[in-house]
């Protein structure tokens, strides 16, 4: 979340953030090669908190997602992606759909529309795309460190934007949706997703230097629309940040806006290329 000039733009306090994102990353590495299904519960935990965040903020306009069953579905997609592959992931959350769609029909037909569009959308962002982690998790000789690299390389894109972004941002690429991102914030993106994705693949994955700078470059536009996405709903909605249990940081949503982003193009590449 890069600012056009200055630190003091963006509204973090940046030690504070630094120190929870190196806690998060210690997190996510001990619990991903400790034991898979441990870093699965981190997943699910990680994401019904994202998806409660989200629940909450649309609650603000009146909207009623029932919170429940959107996070069972969750639940339910994550693992059935990882046990059953995409096929599992794909039969739940249209089970899950049904499920809301049904849960939601006793309670009247007043904005019975509205309130089930929403719904499905949380079924499907967060929790749907939460799948594709449990995806990459599940390869049997390398899935940690197809975890490690899909994550590293999008924490790239964030970091690489920032940093570019308030040393030389000047031309403002979307004021309308993000006044603070500028085209400078964006090619210091693609630069440090290209730089972390060539490194990465080559080291943990033993595949082709071209092929991680390919995946980085597609990380940094998709990572990047994420964030837009989020800047979107939150506009819409009133909110500055989904939450505040991250200091310096905002919510668990506002971190995994770009990730959540990505998760398709890096689970889709990764399997074709590497």
């Amino acid at each position: 979340m890069e600012s056009a000039a200055g630190g003091s733009r963006t509204g973090r306090n940046l030690p504070v953030a630094i120190a929870v994102g190196v806690g998060l990353g210690a997190v996510i590495i001990g619990s991903l090669y400790f034991a898979k299904v441990l870093f699965l519960a981190v997943l699910i935990a990680a994401v019904g908190i994202g998806v409660t965040e989200l629940v909450r903020s649309f609650a603000t306009r009146g909207i009623d997602v029932p919170v429940i069953p959107v996070l069972a579905g969750m639940a339910a997609m994550i693992c059935g992606a990882y046990w059953g592959g995409p096929a599992w992931l794909l039969g739940v959350f249209a089970t899950t759909v049904l499920v809301l769609m049904v849960w939601r029909m006793f309670r009247g037909a007043e904005d019975y529309v509205r309130d089930v569009s929403v719904t499905v959308l949380v079924a499907v962002y967060p929790s749907m795309l939460a799948g594709f982690v449990a995806l990459l998790l599940a390869d049997p000789l390398h899935g940690a460190d197809r975890v490690i690299v899909f994550i590293a390389v999008t924490v790239a894109s964030d970091i690489g934007g920032y940093f570019a972004g308030i040393s030389f941002g000047r031309h403002r690429m979307s004021p309308l949706i993000s006044p603070k991102k500028t085209w400078e914030g964006f090619a210091g993106s693609a630069l440090a997703c290209m730089a972390a994705g060539g490194w990465l693949v080559a080291w943990l994955l033993d595949g082709a230097v071209w092929k991680g700078v390919l995946i980085g470059a597609v990380v940094a536009v998709f990572a990047t629309l994420g964030d837009l996405v989020e800047s979107v709903i939150k506009r819409d909605l009133g909110v500055k940040d989904m939450g505040s249990l991250l200091p310096g940081h905002g919510g668990l949503m506002d971190r995994l806006d770009s990730l959540l982003a990505t998760l398709v193009p890096v689970w889709a590449l990764l399997t074709l290329l590497v």
